[in-house]
């Protein structure tokens, strides 16, 4: 009872008459302009200030009225940050702890200011056993330099070297997690830059990999371990050894069975994904599906995580050139209704995947009776060889792949003609906007089109194309989920169609 009276003597000197937050109530109130821009942000309708401006109140971005209204709306929508529901089906234990205890933190700090202090002691005890069975380094930390304090103010020198034993000790583990988070970081940092800018971290990282093995033997810390197998993998990755990236993936996860209370739900889509990755270079279909299936009961269909788990997936079946799978993935993800909701990027990509799927369907259809009822009839060919190509300089890579394609429609209908119109705009693309050190495979790829492209596409008369496909498989098929490193067809399988069409 004291504490409760302790706490009503804050909330009655301090409490607001309403906390404005976004609700279920709140949001069924549709003429509101608060729920209108929620729910134009949440449906991704609104790229910048402009838009909104001008779609909320017809004015600039800096009227006072639009100004106004986004402050207010920011504020609201942080409110609403403490009452997220963490009971999601899909959450692990691990991070509805580490939520709901960083949540009671606030409050701590919150009791204290407002001298409280023996409700804040209360909670801080909460979150000190939470932690320990958790080993939130941090938290143990925070709460127990609290409990310290509270413990001196009594008088209690039991607790007092209880609480002081918990600081000493995990604040040398605090200490190596913030060295294996640095470590971790500075991989990340240089991890998606072109692998010809990769050399000093290539240098380093096998010195990141031995310390973090050292910290992991010294302290016994899930921070720790997860990002030691993050390291290794990215390691691993960076040296495309594909299969002791494997391995690393799946002492990973063995190490979230052994310790179940650890489990954190984004580093073991992490291990998943990264082996989805390893499967797709390795081409290694049987046991990629197999983690496919495996990874998909605990994805939740539409969030950004299973987005990209997908993605990797569906280039494992185009690159093993498994058409009728590929129809299936791709159906799956096209037919999600949280697709259109995506990153523009994302949206582009599956459009022009769908593209891609069409065309095979139209040519291996043809033997293929099963994979021909899989046609879109509402899909035009005609119409995608017209498809415009304006995107912008991060998406560069987009403008090649549905040239290409353009081609091969073109080619299946024997439009040469209409053929060397899209290698001369690829040539010239190639020459103003693809840096060769970044783009290596697409340019040789390119080239490979050009030389058919001069010999007037007679196979008899074409020359130079042995030099271009040796350069072209000098540097191999490496995706990190990097736009610049897009195969939706490996580009040594894309050549031997267009040999096909040719000779």
């Amino acid at each position: 009872m004291k504490n409760l009276l302790e706490i009503a003597r804050v909330v009655t000197k301090r409490k607001v008459r309403k906390i404005e937050i976004f609700d279920d109530h709140s949001l069924r109130n549709n003429k509101s302009k608060f729920n209108q821009f929620y729910e134009a942000l949440r449906d991704n309708k609104f790229k910048n200030d402009r838009e909104a401006a001008s779609t909320l109140y017809k004015c600039s971005p800096t009227d006072p009225k639009y100004r106004q209204l986004k402050s207010r709306f920011r504020k609201r929508l942080l409110n609403t940050l403490f009452f997220l529901d963490i009971n999601m089906p899909k959450a692990a234990n691990y991070d509805r702890a580490y939520y709901s205890c960083h949540k009671d933190w606030t409050l701590v700090k919150t009791l204290i200011w407002y001298n409280a202090p023996s409700s804040a002691a209360q909670l801080a005890r909460q979150i000190l056993t939470t932690s320990l069975k958790f080993k939130f380094a941090d938290l143990i930390i925070n709460s127990s330099r609290i409990l310290r304090d509270y413990a001196a103010q009594q008088g209690d020198e039991r607790d007092y070297e209880e609480y002081d034993n918990y600081i000493k000790e995990y604040n040398d583990i605090l200490n190596a997690e913030i060295r294996s988070e640095e470590l971790l970081q500075r991989v990340v940092m240089n991890y998606y830059k072109p692998l010809s800018k990769t050399q000093e971290l290539t240098e380093n990282i096998e010195d990141y990999c031995e310390a973090l093995v050292s910290l992991s033997e010294q302290y016994d810390s899930p921070v720790i371990f997860y990002n030691m197998y993050l390291v290794w993998i990215f390691a691993y990755e960076i040296q495309q050894d594909f299969e002791s990236m494997l391995e690393v993936c799946e002492q990973g996860e063995q190490f979230v069975q052994k310790n179940a209370v650890y489990k954190q739900h984004k580093k073991t889509v992490t291990f998943q994904t990264k082996k989805m990755s390893a499967y797709l270079h390795l081409r290694n279909y049987r046991d990629g599906r197999a983690t496919a299936e495996k990874c998909l009961k605990e994805l939740k269909a539409g969030s950004e995580d299973w987005f990209n788990f997908m993605d990797y997936y569906f280039l494992l079946t185009m690159h093993v050139n498994n058409p009728l799978q590929s129809v299936a993935i791709f159906k799956l993800v096209y037919n999600n209704s949280k697709l259109r909701k995506q990153d523009n990027e994302i949206v582009e990509k599956w459009d022009i995947y769908e593209g891609y799927i069409e065309y095979l369907i139209q040519v291996e259809g043809k033997e293929n009776p099963v994979l021909q009822k899989q046609q879109n009839k509402q899909f035009r060919a005609s119409k995608f060889i017209g498809k415009p190509t304006p995107y912008n300089k991060e998406q560069r890579i987009f403008t090649v792949h549905v040239l290409i394609l353009q081609i091969l429609f073109l080619l299946e209908e024997r439009k040469f003609n209409e053929v060397m119109d899209r290698i001369d705009r690829l040539k010239k693309y190639a020459n103003r906007q693809l840096r060769r050190e970044e783009y290596h495979r697409p340019v040789q790829f390119i080239r490979l089109l050009q030389q058919y492209a001069k010999s007037d596409f007679q196979p008899g008369e074409t020359t130079g194309t042995e030099r271009y496909l040796n350069q072209l498989k000098s540097v191999p098929f490496f995706y990190r989920g990097v736009n610049a490193e897009l195969e939706i067809i490996p580009y040594e399988m894309l050549w031997e169609r267009i040999q096909q069409y040719v000779r």
